[in-house]
């Protein structure tokens, strides 16, 4: 035996220094190293200079993106204390910067109300960072540090007298950690302006200086989350407000809490609930969104029972019933908020559920009180979603099965594969019973299924659910997969480990795979937070010179193939899967050792929402001038 081998003893017992966790584990401390940890360093730095905003000492911060891909943060707040630390020994900015869980955010007095409580932010962005730099405006004078992928680069210094406050922070996202370092201008915009809305009276300057020119922003909203309502509505073109805007603003002083919702209801099918606690956006919600969810309900089927709207107990709305076309913004700010997780992706202070529910019983039912037309407007939308709840549970015991392995059931057109182990099992969407058939002949059925796609894919940002059930190009896809859909689905019943859309490489297949997304998006959306759904990528060309036989998937790559050929080499652009006999579309499109996969991701689910709302809702001035605006992007668009 190899010495050394399983040899477990306090050698191998390691302890790492400073820093050294975040930059060993940086998953732990940002979610992951992919383009949302990268924004995440952004957020960490501006959730500080918000906080400086909720403690009242700070009106304008000015986030910029710089031409050496560098981010930085200016605020207006009193900067970081400068002294030397009491037990660290050390310039208090350095210890903010280098220690872990060093910070004002732990019952010191410094912050009442805050977003950053594990005190990890800034010293996790200097760790992942390949250089952090800070200005710090303090008490007369300005003092700067600079820092190289978490360690000291320079001694603190005093640069003279100063008349400013603040903090001004620039950093440049470490190439070592990220699989990517270029910042995002939109996603990054969108949180300033959410920020900005959160926040009424903060001034947030966004200034991209990566292009020819300048391109800044300023974001600013005196009337808060209830423009935050306004703001989202408009973007969604195709539909319209049924009430005003409710807000509703509270603060308990017993618990030094402040709970703020606006909401209002509009002609949507879908629920768009956003929720912050303390600024920082909880897209797992928490307790905060459980106590508005069953506060509205209650409320709501009191009121439609005692104006005698609905008839009695039995004809009660559920949760979804009375959601449905909610745009609605929950925010609440308290001392020691609980998070789920560095990323504070859930809100977990039991107490705020019954402070949130308390607010919406006495002023929302006052609202309903003093507008009567209102009020039955919000019921007559229940109502009608309570009847298409009702529709779609009788059209879904025609689609409901056993058990996942279920075959009884199984839609007539599927060629399923012998494999039952879902992590090895693909299940092909296929356009069209001519692709259908070469792909079932030119598969590996001991893994690959195929579905050939029936008629028309429906369109189900325009329809209810029960409409859903009924779509004979839906219904075999519930079946096949076998997880149910909406309400009942359950990603443990799915019967294969990918779904892979597999259309024509042209206009008519990229309409195909969006229908099937917004499906997938509106219905079954785990499918792809957890990433099963693919979209197979199928040459656009056959380079033919001789007999010799090529493929090429765009026309930079058949240009390119047809130059190292040479001489007679030419490019046949087909027309369809259905062009392809078995053999050809196993090697281009489906062996797993030579095919391209897309994975479809929802790295933003708002941004996804609204782009859904605006391609496949019922305006088409939007989606033409969205069209108009991005058609020169459509070659290289991979959805």
């Amino acid at each position: 035996m190899q010495e050394n081998i399983n040899n477990y003893d306090e050698n191998q017992i390691q302890v790492l220094e400073g820093l050294e966790p975040v930059r060993k584990r940086p998953g732990m401390y940002i979610g992951s190293t992919s383009i949302r940890g990268l924004h995440h360093l952004v957020y960490e730095i501006v959730d500080n200079s918000i906080d400086e905003a909720l403690a009242g000492y700070c009106d304008k911060i000015t986030v910029t993106l710089h031409s050496d891909g560098s981010c930085s943060v200016r605020d207006n707040g009193r900067g970081i204390p400068s002294g030397i630390h009491p037990t660290e020994k050390r310039p208090t900015p350095e210890v903010v910067f280098t220690v872990l869980h060093a910070g004002g955010k732990f019952g010191g007095g410094g912050y009442e109300i805050s977003g950053g409580l594990h005190g990890v932010g800034s010293s996790v962005v200097n760790a992942l960072s390949e250089w952090f730099e800070y200005i710090d405006y303090n008490e007369g004078h300005h003092f700067t540090q600079r820092f190289e992928r978490g360690n000291k680069a320079s001694e603190y210094k005093d640069l003279g007298p100063s008349d400013e406050t603040g903090l001004y922070v620039r950093f440049k996202p470490d190439g070592e950690i990220f699989e990517e370092v270029v910042f995002d201008y939109n996603t990054l915009l969108e949180r300033m302006r959410e920020q900005s809305f959160l926040n009424a009276g903060v001034r947030i300057v966004f200034r991209d200086e990566r292009g020819e020119e300048p391109v800044e922003n300023d974001l600013y909203c005196e009337e808060g989350i209830k423009g935050f309502v306004e703001y989202e509505v408009s973007r969604k073109k195709n539909i319209k407000p049924l009430t005003d805007i409710i807000h509703l603003k509270t603060k308990y002083e017993e618990k030094d809490a402040t709970v703020e919702l606006a909401f209002q209801y509009t002609s949507d099918y879908s629920e768009n609930l956003i929720s912050f606690a303390n600024n920082i956006h909880t897209i797992e919600g928490g307790t905060h969104e459980d106590g508005f969810k069953t506060a509205i309900t209650r409320i709501l089927n009191d009121y439609a029972l005692s104006k005698k709207l609905i008839k009695d107990e039995k004809d009660k709305f559920t949760g979804d019933d009375v959601r449905e076309g909610l745009y609605a913004v929950v925010s609440v700010k308290l001392p020691e908020a609980q998070f789920e997780g560095q990323t504070k992706a859930k809100l977990g202070n039991s107490y705020i559920r019954k402070l949130v529910s308390d607010l919406l019983k006495v002023k929302f039912g006052e609202f309903l009180e003093e507008n009567p037309a209102e009020g039955k407007t919000i019921i007559e939308k229940a109502v009608l979603a309570a009847r298409a709840r009702n529709a779609a549970r009788e059209a879904r015991e025609k689609t409901r099965r056993k058990s996942p392995l279920d075959g009884m059931t199984l839609p007539g057109k599927l060629s399923d594969c012998n494999e039952k182990n879902v992590e090895l099992t693909e299940l092909f969407l296929v356009e069209g019973d001519s692709a259908g058939g070469s792909a079932k002949d030119g598969r590996n059925s001991r893994f690959q299924a195929i579905l050939p796609l029936r008629g028309k894919v429906l369109n189900v940002e325009k329809a209810r659910a029960d409409k859903v059930y009924s779509n004979q190009s839906l219904t075999p896809i519930i079946l096949a997969l076998g997880c149910g859909i909406g309400p009942e689905f359950n990603i443990e019943k799915l019967r294969y480990g990918k779904i892979i859309i597999m259309a024509d490489a042209d206009v008519d297949g990229a309409h195909i795979r969006i229908l099937l997304l917004t499906f997938f998006f509106r219905h079954m959306r785990q499918l792809i937070e957890e990433g099963h759904v693919y979209a197979a990528q199928p040459p656009l060309y056959k380079i033919i010179k001789g007999k010799q036989e090529q493929y090429a998937f765009s026309d930079e790559e058949r240009d390119e193939k047809i130059k190292e050929m040479g001489g007679s080499a030419h490019a046949e652009r087909y027309k369809g899967l259905g062009e392809m006999n078995p053999e050809q579309l196993w090697e281009t499109t489906m062996d797993p050792e030579r095919r391209t996969l897309v994975r479809l991701t929802i790295e933003d689910a708002e941004k996804c929402d609204r782009m859904f709302s605006l391609l496949m809702g019922d305006e088409v001035d939007p989606r033409r001038e969205f069209i108009e605006q991005n058609a020169k992007y459509a070659e290289n668009l991979d959805i």
